[in-house]
């Protein structure tokens, strides 16, 4: 009678959680060293990671993340990409980007912003960056969003093929810091200028309490209060916040 051994139980991928602290790290960059998440206190930062140096499509996340570094920055949000490649081979890509690589218009593009090596995992594994059913030596377009005191607040995860949609990683930055300093909820498409929810814990007596003023609360049911607050208001508020 033929027996079959039972399969090894698969290891547990431990993926950071929104609201815990983003795991700590130092690690070798195309900038120097750096310490993570501390280098970066009272700052918001975009953690992503990428599957390898001089792929495609990871080519074209990186000219698009370095055309708008400068407007995440005025928000007050700094970039940190990271691959298991070796330092060596970022630094020969990223100038191959520069030299010889446009796209959507943007030539001549210079990577200002850190990029890790991490040839050992370590980084990407403390960050459920290797998901072994996709590819076991790459990392997955994992990214993370980073609030000022350290602490994960937003997590995106991408298959190797798909590239991300770069418009609403800065929505998602803009809601997030409109959100802390408004105290309201965003709800779906939100953009700046959109009525925002107003959390009502039960009540919109309660909710009226949560924004300053209550002129333009909207509440269509207990659980459903709107309120308006101008985009040049948001602008101000969330850019003033560096």
């Amino acid at each position: 009678m033929t027996t079959t051994e039972p399969d090894a139980p698969s290891t547990a991928i431990r993926l950071p959680r929104i609201g815990e602290p983003a795991p700590e790290f130092t690690a070798v960059t195309t900038q120097g060293d750096i310490n993570f998440p501390g280098d970066y206190a009272g700052k918001w930062v975009i953690l992503f990671s990428h599957p390898a140096d001089f792929t495609p499509v990871c080519t074209s996340e990186f000219i698009t993340f370095a055309a708008m570094q400068d407007e995440f920055r005025s928000y007050n949000t700094e970039l940190v990409g990271l691959s298991v490649d070796g330092l060596y081979s970022h630094i020969a890509w990223l100038r191959t980007i520069r030299e010889k690589i446009s796209f959507t218009g943007h030539e001549d593009v210079e990577v200002t912003f850190p990029l890790i090596e991490d040839i050992t995992m370590e980084v990407a594994t403390k960050y459920g960056m290797i998901m072994p059913g996709e590819d076991s030596t790459k990392a997955v377009r994992a990214v993370f969003v980073i609030d000022p005191a350290g602490v994960v607040r937003a997590l995106l995860y991408y298959p190797l093929s798909l590239g991300r949609n770069f418009d609403e990683l800065l929505r998602m930055v803009k809601a997030l810091q409109t959100a802390d300093h408004f105290e309201v909820a965003t709800p779906a498409d939100w953009r700046p200028g959109d009525k925002v929810i107003v959390p009502t814990a039960g009540s919109c007596g309660t909710a009226k309490d949560r924004v300053t003023g209550n002129d333009g609360m909207e509440c269509q049911d207990w659980f459903f209060c709107t309120k308006e607050i101008p985009a040049h208001d948001v602008e101000a508020a969330i850019r003033a916040k560096h």
